[in-house]
C-alpha cells in the first residue's frame, strides 16, 4: 500500500477529515556480527526499505485509538493516557502503548491522545525486527506530534526498555539502534556495550541484497539462544580465572588462541571461539568496505556462516542449504544466515544480472533437499525512522 492509500484508509477507519501526519520506521538486517552483541562485541546492521508506516492525528482528549492494517480483524484497540499498563488483550498495541508510557516516564509532555493507523510491509516471521520497527515508528510519531525534541539515541534506548521491561523480551539494543540511526547506503559498525558506532558506506550499485526466508517454523530459537548465552558466560568465567576481562569481545583471536586451554569444556571453547573470531571479522568488515573491497567483504560473510555452523551450531539444514548452495552460484559475493538461527532468514549479496537465475536455481535445490520453497525479498539499505512528507510514495 502506498501512503495516499493509507491516508485514505485512516480517514475511513477513524471517520475524520483531519489531516494526518505520516511516519516510517524501517526493519533491519545484520550483515555480519551474529551472536556477538551479548558477548561484548560488535554488530554490523543496516536499516532496510521494508518497515512500519504510522499515520496519526492528535486528539483533544486523553484517548488513544490504535488500528493496524495488518490485523484488521482486531478493529480499533482503545487506550487512554491514564491506563498505560501492559494488557494481554491489547495484543500488538502494547508496543506503541509501551513507548507512550516510557516517553511520559522520561518527562515528555504527552498530554493528549491520538488516533493512529499502522501498516507494516516487513515479511511476517522473517526476523527483520518488526517489533522494534513499531516501537521506533511510535517514537518518531510522539516526537513529531508533541514536539519532544528527544535525543535520537535516547529514543532508541527507550525502545529497548519497552522491549525488555514492558513487553518482557530480553533482547539487546541492535534492532532499535539500527532502525533509529540508519542511513541510506550505509551499514554501521556498532559496539552494543558502549554504543560507539561508525557508518560504513555500502555501494552496491551492481548488486542486490537478497533476504531469503527459510519458511521454517522457529520452535527452537529461544531456548537455544539462552543455552548459547549461558555457554559463553561459562567460557568467560573460565577465562576470567587468569585474565582481567569483562567480555569475550575484548579478546583478539591471537589472545584467545593463547588462553583457550583455560576453557575446559570443548563445547564452551567452540562457542567462545565463534564470539571472538566473529567480532574480529565484523571490525575487519568495516575496513574492507571503506577500502571498496566488496569481494573481500563477501568472503567475511561466508566465514561468518561457517563459524555459526561449526562452532556456534545454530544453523541447521535449511540455512546451511541456502548458504552452501549460494556459494556455488554465479554472481554471489557472499551468503550467510542472519538473526538467531534455527530457521528465520539468510542473506546473499548477488549481482543484479544474476539475481533471477540465482533465485530459480536456489529454489530448485532447496526444495529437493528441504521439501518446500523459500521466499525472497530484495532490500535496499535506507534511512532510519523519520517523518514522511505527505504524498511521498512507499
Amino acid at each position: 500500500m502506498n501512503l495516499s492509500a493509507l491516508i485514505s484508509k485512516f480517514h475511513d477507519v477513524f471517520r475524520t477529515t483531519s489531516s494526518p501526519r505520516a511516519f516510517f520506521a524501517p526493519g533491519r538486517i545484520n550483515l555480519i556480527g551474529e551472536h556477538t552483541d551479548y558477548n561484548g562485541g560488535h554488530v554490523f546492521p543496516a536499516a532496510i526499505s521494508f518497515g512500519t508506516y504510522a499515520v496519526a492525528v492528535k486528539r483533544k482528549d486523553r484517548k488513544m485509538q490504535f488500528y493496524s492494517e495488518n490485523f484488521p480483524e482486531r478493529g480499533i484497540i482503545q487506550g487512554s493516557l491514564d491506563q498505560l499498563e501492559y494488557r494481554k488483550e491489547d495484543d500488538w498495541a502494547n508496543y506503541p502503548k509501551g513507548m507512550v508510557d516510557y516517553f511520559i516516564r522520561e518527562g515528555y509532555a504527552i498530554d493528549h491522545g491520538f488516533d493512529v493507523l499502522f501498516y507494516g510491509n516487513i515479511p511476517n516471521g522473517a526476523g527483520l525486527s518488526s517489533s522494534a520497527s513499531i516501537e521506533l515508528a511510535t517514537g518518531v510519531l510522539l516526537d513529531g506530534l508533541f514536539s519532544c525534541n528527544i535525543d535520537r539515541v535516547r529514543m532508541v534506548q527507550l525502545g529497548q526498555m519497552v522491549e525488555n521491561h514492558y513487553i518482557g523480551v530480553n533482547s539487546g539494543i541492535m534492532d532499535q539502534f539500527a532502525i533509529g540511526m540508519g542511513k541510506a547506503d550505509n551499514a554501521m559498525l556498532l559496539n552494543c556495550d558502549t554504543l560507539d558506532f561508525e557508518y560504513a558506506p555500502i555501494m552496491l550499485e551492481d548488486h542486490d541484497i537478497i533476504i531469503i526466508n527459510t519458511n521454517k517454523r522457529r520452535e527452537l530459537a529461544d531456548s537455544k539462544y539462552n543455552e548459547r548465552r549461558s555457554e559463553c558466560e561459562q567460557a568467560l568465567a573460565d577465562l576470567q580465572k587468569e585474565l582481567s576481562i569483562n567480555s569475550l569481545g575484548e579478546l583478539t583471536p591471537e589472545q584467545f588462541e593463547q588462553h583457550k586451554a583455560l576453557i575446559h569444556n570443548p563445547t564452551h571453547q567452540k562457542r567462545a571461539k565463534h564470539a571472538v573470531y566473529e567480532n574480529a571479522r565484523t571490525i575487519e568488515a568495516l575496513n574492507r568496505l571503506k577500502a571498496g573491497k566488496l569481494k573481500e567483504f563477501g568472503e567475511l560473510i561466508n566465514q561468518s556462516h561457517i563459524s555459526l555452523r561449526d562452532d556456534y551450531e545454530v544453523t541447521g539444514l535449511e540455512l546451511d542449504t541456502i548458504a552452501e548452495t549460494a556459494w556455488q552460484l554465479d554472481g554471489v559475493l557472499g551468503s550467510r544466515m542472519t538473526g538467531a538461527g534455527f530457521g528465520g532468514c539468510a542473506i546473499a549479496i548477488v549481482e543484479k544480472s544474476e539475481s533471477e537465475i540465482f533465485q530459480a536455481r536456489l529454489t530448485d535445490i532447496y526444495k529437493k533437499k528441504v521439501g518446500y520453497t523459500p521466499s525472497y525479498y530484495i532490500a535496499a539499505i535506507g534511512d532510519g525512522a523519520k517523518e514522511l512528507n505527505i504524498g511521498e510514495a512507499e
